[in-house]
Protein backbone atom coordinates (compact mmCIF):
# COMPACT_ATOMS: atom_id res chain seq x y z
CA UNK A 1 0.00 0.00 0.00
CA UNK A 2 2.83 2.67 0.89
CA UNK A 3 5.79 2.54 2.48
CA UNK A 4 5.70 5.82 4.65
CA UNK A 5 5.05 6.11 8.01
CA UNK A 6 1.08 6.31 8.80
CA UNK A 7 2.14 8.22 11.72
CA UNK A 8 2.59 11.61 9.69
CA UNK A 9 1.22 14.89 11.28
CA UNK A 10 -0.46 15.39 8.30
CA UNK A 11 -2.89 12.58 8.31
CA UNK A 12 -5.12 14.61 10.02
CA UNK A 13 -5.84 16.30 6.65
CA UNK A 14 -7.37 13.07 5.12
CA UNK A 15 -11.30 13.26 5.01
CA UNK A 16 -12.35 10.27 7.08
CA UNK A 17 -14.56 8.93 3.79
CA UNK A 18 -10.82 8.30 2.63
CA UNK A 19 -10.00 6.31 5.59
CA UNK A 20 -13.50 4.15 5.30
CA UNK A 21 -12.16 3.01 1.86
CA UNK A 22 -8.81 2.36 3.48
CA UNK A 23 -9.96 0.07 5.81
CA UNK A 24 -12.07 -1.38 3.72
CA UNK A 25 -9.53 -2.99 2.08
CA UNK A 26 -10.67 -6.58 2.94
CA UNK A 27 -13.79 -5.82 1.34
CA UNK A 28 -12.52 -4.54 -1.75
CA UNK A 29 -10.11 -7.82 -2.22
CA UNK A 30 -12.78 -9.90 -1.79
CA UNK A 31 -15.10 -7.76 -4.38
CA UNK A 32 -12.24 -8.50 -6.75
CA UNK A 33 -12.42 -11.85 -6.07
CA UNK A 34 -16.40 -11.92 -6.55
CA UNK A 35 -15.41 -10.45 -10.20
CA UNK A 36 -13.30 -12.99 -11.23
CA UNK A 37 -15.36 -15.93 -10.48
CA UNK A 38 -19.01 -14.32 -11.50
CA UNK A 39 -17.34 -13.03 -15.12
CA UNK A 40 -14.21 -14.86 -15.69
CA UNK A 41 -13.89 -14.36 -19.36
CA UNK A 42 -13.73 -10.86 -18.84
CA UNK A 43 -11.40 -10.73 -15.75
CA UNK A 44 -9.14 -13.32 -17.50
CA UNK A 45 -8.41 -11.21 -20.40
CA UNK A 46 -6.72 -8.67 -18.31
CA UNK A 47 -3.91 -11.33 -17.80
CA UNK A 48 -1.11 -9.01 -20.01
CA UNK A 49 -1.18 -5.92 -17.86
CA UNK A 50 -0.75 -7.79 -14.48
CA UNK A 51 2.87 -6.93 -14.50
CA UNK A 52 2.50 -2.90 -15.32
CA UNK A 53 -0.24 -2.67 -12.82
CA UNK A 54 1.87 -4.27 -10.22
CA UNK A 55 4.82 -1.71 -11.57
CA UNK A 56 2.53 0.78 -11.23
CA UNK A 57 1.62 -0.38 -7.07
CA UNK A 58 5.50 -0.41 -6.76
CA UNK A 59 5.65 2.72 -8.34
CA UNK A 60 3.12 4.08 -5.98
CA UNK A 61 5.74 2.74 -2.94
CA UNK A 62 8.37 4.98 -4.80
CA UNK A 63 6.69 7.83 -4.30
CA UNK A 64 6.32 7.75 -0.52
CA UNK A 65 10.60 7.30 0.06
CA UNK A 66 12.99 9.77 -0.10
CA UNK A 67 16.57 8.71 -1.07
CA UNK A 68 17.37 10.09 2.19
CA UNK A 69 15.32 8.12 4.17
CA UNK A 70 16.88 5.37 2.13
CA UNK A 71 20.64 6.31 3.39
CA UNK A 72 18.94 6.35 6.71
CA UNK A 73 18.34 2.68 6.92
CA UNK A 74 21.55 2.13 7.49
CA UNK A 75 21.27 3.49 11.17
CA UNK A 76 18.32 1.37 11.59
CA UNK A 77 20.29 -0.89 13.92
CA UNK A 78 19.85 -5.15 14.66
CA UNK A 79 16.23 -5.23 14.24
CA UNK A 80 15.90 -4.31 10.68
CA UNK A 81 18.90 -6.54 9.85
CA UNK A 82 17.19 -9.17 12.24
CA UNK A 83 14.04 -8.89 10.64
CA UNK A 84 14.93 -9.00 7.54
CA UNK A 85 17.17 -12.04 7.77
CA UNK A 86 13.84 -13.53 9.03
CA UNK A 87 11.93 -12.43 6.02
CA UNK A 88 14.52 -14.12 3.30
CA UNK A 89 15.10 -16.97 5.91
CA UNK A 90 11.24 -18.16 7.50
CA UNK A 91 9.31 -17.25 4.21
CA UNK A 92 10.86 -18.88 1.10
CA UNK A 93 12.30 -22.46 3.37
CA UNK A 94 8.29 -22.68 5.25
CA UNK A 95 7.03 -22.34 1.95
CA UNK A 96 8.79 -25.19 0.66
CA UNK A 97 8.64 -27.45 3.45
CA UNK A 98 4.44 -27.09 3.31
CA UNK A 99 4.44 -27.81 -0.25
CA UNK A 100 6.44 -30.98 -0.14
CA UNK A 101 4.65 -31.88 3.48
CA UNK A 102 1.08 -31.75 1.63
CA UNK A 103 2.23 -33.19 -1.82
CA UNK A 104 1.32 -30.71 -3.95
CA UNK A 105 1.51 -30.68 -7.38
CA UNK A 106 4.33 -29.22 -9.04
CA UNK A 107 3.29 -25.95 -10.71
CA UNK A 108 1.00 -25.51 -7.35
CA UNK A 109 4.24 -26.09 -4.93
CA UNK A 110 5.99 -23.64 -7.16
CA UNK A 111 3.24 -21.13 -6.61
CA UNK A 112 3.60 -21.37 -2.98
CA UNK A 113 7.40 -21.31 -2.87
CA UNK A 114 7.24 -17.62 -5.20
CA UNK A 115 5.00 -16.62 -2.43
CA UNK A 116 7.45 -17.41 -0.28
CA UNK A 117 10.62 -16.01 -1.82
CA UNK A 118 8.70 -12.27 -2.37
CA UNK A 119 9.59 -9.21 0.06
CA UNK A 120 7.33 -8.20 2.54
CA UNK A 121 4.18 -7.08 1.50
CA UNK A 122 3.00 -3.30 0.62
CA UNK A 123 0.14 -2.86 3.28
CA UNK A 124 1.77 -4.25 5.96
CA UNK A 125 2.92 -0.55 6.94
CA UNK A 126 -0.53 0.45 7.60
CA UNK A 127 -1.22 -3.06 9.26
CA UNK A 128 1.96 -2.42 11.83
CA UNK A 129 0.43 0.97 12.56
CA UNK A 130 -2.74 -0.15 13.47
CA UNK A 131 -1.31 -2.92 15.76
CA UNK A 132 0.97 -0.59 17.64
CA UNK A 133 3.75 -1.37 16.09
CA UNK A 134 7.18 0.28 15.13
CA UNK A 135 6.29 1.78 12.02
CA UNK A 136 9.73 3.58 11.47
CA UNK A 137 11.02 -0.36 11.42
CA UNK A 138 8.03 -1.69 9.45
CA UNK A 139 8.80 0.78 6.67
CA UNK A 140 12.84 -0.19 6.93
CA UNK A 141 12.01 -3.55 6.30
CA UNK A 142 9.62 -3.45 3.27
CA UNK A 143 12.28 -0.91 2.09
CA UNK A 144 15.35 -3.23 2.25
CA UNK A 145 13.69 -6.22 1.06
CA UNK A 146 12.25 -5.02 -1.88
CA UNK A 147 15.47 -3.60 -2.93
CA UNK A 148 17.34 -6.91 -2.47
CA UNK A 149 14.32 -8.63 -4.29
CA UNK A 150 15.74 -8.85 -7.75
CA UNK A 151 18.29 -10.81 -6.66
CA UNK A 152 17.07 -13.05 -3.38
CA UNK A 153 13.59 -13.98 -5.14
CA UNK A 154 14.76 -15.71 -8.12
CA UNK A 155 17.86 -17.21 -6.04
CA UNK A 156 15.24 -18.56 -3.60
CA UNK A 157 13.17 -19.80 -6.03
CA UNK A 158 15.84 -21.56 -8.68
CA UNK A 159 17.08 -23.13 -5.23
CA UNK A 160 13.90 -24.99 -4.05
CA UNK A 161 12.33 -25.23 -7.00
CA UNK A 162 14.72 -25.96 -9.48
CA UNK A 163 14.84 -29.88 -8.74
CA UNK A 164 11.72 -30.54 -10.26
CA UNK A 165 11.04 -27.77 -12.23
CA UNK A 166 13.10 -25.75 -15.08
CA UNK A 167 13.99 -22.10 -13.63
CA UNK A 168 15.97 -20.14 -15.47
CA UNK A 169 17.33 -17.62 -13.10
CA UNK A 170 18.12 -14.41 -15.59
CA UNK A 171 14.41 -14.04 -16.82
CA UNK A 172 13.58 -14.00 -13.33
CA UNK A 173 15.72 -11.32 -11.93
CA UNK A 174 14.71 -9.15 -14.88
CA UNK A 175 11.40 -9.76 -14.20
CA UNK A 176 11.98 -8.38 -10.63
CA UNK A 177 14.25 -5.99 -11.56
CA UNK A 178 11.33 -4.26 -13.97
CA UNK A 179 8.63 -4.96 -11.89
CA UNK A 180 10.01 -4.00 -8.41
CA UNK A 181 13.28 -1.99 -8.80
CA UNK A 182 12.67 0.10 -11.68
CA UNK A 183 9.95 1.91 -10.03
CA UNK A 184 10.42 2.33 -7.08
CA UNK A 185 13.87 4.17 -8.14
CA UNK A 186 11.77 6.18 -10.73
CA UNK A 187 9.15 6.87 -7.99
CA UNK A 188 11.85 8.34 -5.77
CA UNK A 189 13.39 10.18 -8.83
CA UNK A 190 9.92 11.85 -9.32
CA UNK A 191 9.77 12.67 -5.73
CA UNK A 192 13.58 14.25 -5.21
CA UNK A 193 11.17 17.35 -7.98
CA UNK A 194 7.91 16.97 -6.82
CA UNK A 195 5.88 16.90 -3.57
CA UNK A 196 2.94 15.17 -3.58
CA UNK A 197 0.22 16.73 -1.00
CA UNK A 198 -0.69 14.48 2.33
CA UNK A 199 -4.03 14.16 0.40
CA UNK A 200 -2.48 12.40 -2.00
CA UNK A 201 -0.21 10.48 -0.64
CA UNK A 202 -1.13 9.08 2.48
CA UNK A 203 -5.28 8.83 1.04
CA UNK A 204 -5.66 8.57 -2.63
CA UNK A 205 -2.57 6.51 -3.72
CA UNK A 206 -3.35 3.52 -1.14
CA UNK A 207 -6.40 4.14 -2.68
CA UNK A 208 -4.95 3.58 -6.14
CA UNK A 209 -3.04 0.45 -4.84
CA UNK A 210 -5.87 -1.16 -3.08
CA UNK A 211 -7.88 -1.08 -6.49
CA UNK A 212 -4.93 -2.58 -8.29
CA UNK A 213 -4.60 -5.37 -5.93
CA UNK A 214 -8.35 -6.39 -5.58
CA UNK A 215 -8.06 -6.02 -9.85
CA UNK A 216 -4.99 -8.58 -10.06
CA UNK A 217 -6.79 -10.96 -7.47
CA UNK A 218 -10.11 -11.02 -10.09
CA UNK A 219 -7.61 -11.64 -12.94
CA UNK A 220 -6.10 -14.62 -11.12
CA UNK A 221 -9.82 -16.12 -10.08
CA UNK A 222 -10.50 -15.32 -13.66
CA UNK A 223 -7.67 -16.90 -15.17
CA UNK A 224 -8.56 -20.17 -12.44
CA UNK A 225 -11.72 -20.03 -12.79
CA UNK A 226 -12.00 -24.14 -13.79
CA UNK A 227 -9.28 -24.91 -11.87
CA UNK A 228 -10.25 -23.70 -8.60
CA UNK A 229 -11.36 -27.03 -7.42
CA UNK A 230 -7.72 -27.91 -6.16
CA UNK A 231 -7.78 -24.80 -4.18
CA UNK A 232 -8.86 -26.34 -0.82
CA UNK A 233 -5.38 -27.80 -0.40
CA UNK A 234 -4.00 -24.30 -1.64
CA UNK A 235 -5.95 -22.67 0.93
CA UNK A 236 -4.76 -24.79 3.93
CA UNK A 237 -0.89 -24.29 2.08
CA UNK A 238 -1.73 -20.86 3.02
CA UNK A 239 -3.17 -20.87 5.99
CA UNK A 240 -0.34 -22.89 7.19
CA UNK A 241 2.29 -20.08 5.48
CA UNK A 242 0.72 -16.90 7.02
CA UNK A 243 0.79 -18.45 10.36
CA UNK A 244 4.37 -19.68 10.04
CA UNK A 245 4.81 -16.06 9.41
CA UNK A 246 3.71 -14.44 11.72
CA UNK A 247 4.07 -16.67 14.80
CA UNK A 248 7.96 -17.24 13.94
CA UNK A 249 8.55 -13.81 12.98
CA UNK A 250 7.37 -12.62 16.79
CA UNK A 251 9.38 -15.74 18.33
CA UNK A 252 12.35 -15.46 16.97
CA UNK A 253 12.62 -12.08 17.35
CA UNK A 254 11.87 -12.53 20.95
CA UNK A 255 15.74 -13.83 21.11
CA UNK A 256 16.92 -10.55 20.50
CA UNK A 257 15.31 -9.05 23.55
CA UNK A 258 13.20 -6.67 21.39
CA UNK A 259 10.37 -4.98 22.71
CA UNK A 260 6.93 -6.08 21.90
CA UNK A 261 6.14 -3.08 19.64
CA UNK A 262 8.84 -3.97 17.52
CA UNK A 263 8.13 -7.91 17.79
CA UNK A 264 4.66 -7.06 16.67
CA UNK A 265 6.11 -5.36 13.76
CA UNK A 266 8.22 -8.07 12.12
CA UNK A 267 5.63 -11.12 12.67
CA UNK A 268 3.48 -8.84 10.54
CA UNK A 269 6.56 -8.14 8.22
CA UNK A 270 7.96 -11.70 7.99
CA UNK A 271 3.84 -13.05 7.74
CA UNK A 272 2.80 -10.54 4.95
CA UNK A 273 4.45 -11.30 1.23
CA UNK A 274 3.98 -9.46 -2.05
CA UNK A 275 1.87 -11.80 -3.46
CA UNK A 276 0.95 -9.82 -6.26
CA UNK A 277 4.73 -10.09 -7.13
CA UNK A 278 4.36 -14.11 -7.16
CA UNK A 279 1.54 -13.73 -8.95
CA UNK A 280 2.84 -11.42 -11.87
CA UNK A 281 5.86 -14.42 -11.62
CA UNK A 282 3.99 -16.81 -12.38
CA UNK A 283 2.24 -15.29 -15.06
CA UNK A 284 4.98 -14.27 -16.71
CA UNK A 285 7.01 -17.81 -15.98
CA UNK A 286 5.19 -20.48 -15.27
CA UNK A 287 1.23 -20.12 -16.03
CA UNK A 288 -2.32 -19.34 -14.28
CA UNK A 289 -1.92 -22.59 -11.82
CA UNK A 290 1.36 -21.11 -10.41
CA UNK A 291 -0.86 -17.79 -9.88
CA UNK A 292 -2.99 -19.53 -7.34
CA UNK A 293 -1.42 -20.02 -4.16
CA UNK A 294 -0.37 -15.95 -4.65
CA UNK A 295 -3.72 -15.01 -5.52
CA UNK A 296 -5.64 -16.71 -2.30
CA UNK A 297 -2.41 -15.12 0.08
CA UNK A 298 -3.68 -11.96 -1.28
CA UNK A 299 -6.99 -12.41 0.39
CA UNK A 300 -5.71 -14.01 3.52
CA UNK A 301 -2.99 -12.54 4.87
CA UNK A 302 -5.24 -9.27 4.30
CA UNK A 303 -7.34 -10.72 6.59
CA UNK A 304 -5.36 -12.43 9.47
CA UNK A 305 -3.18 -8.88 9.23
CA UNK A 306 -5.59 -6.75 10.55
CA UNK A 307 -7.66 -8.92 12.50
CA UNK A 308 -4.29 -9.68 14.64
CA UNK A 309 -3.33 -5.98 14.82
CA UNK A 310 -6.93 -5.20 16.15
CA UNK A 311 -5.75 -7.56 18.78
CA UNK A 312 -2.45 -6.32 19.66
CA UNK A 313 -4.24 -2.29 19.43
CA UNK A 314 -6.37 -3.39 22.62
CA UNK A 315 -2.86 -4.47 24.31
CA UNK A 316 -1.29 -2.51 27.12
CA UNK A 317 2.55 -3.74 26.36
Amino acid sequence: MKAQSPNNDNTSSIPPWIRIIQDGFVVWVLLGAAWGWFAPDVAASGKTWIPEALAAVMLGMGLTLTHQEVLNLRYSGRMLMVGVALQYLVMPLSAWMIAMALGLPKLLALGVILVGACPGGTASNVVAYLARGDVALSVGMTTVSTLLSPILTPLWIWILASTWISIDFLPLLGTVTKIVLLPVLIGMIVRRFWQPTPRFLEGLLPIFSMVIIAWIVGVIVGLNHDQLNIAGVVVIAVVAHNALGLGLGYWVSGFTKAAHQQRRTVAIEVGMQNSGLAVALAIAHFGPIAAVPGAIFSIWHNVTGPLLASVWRRRKD
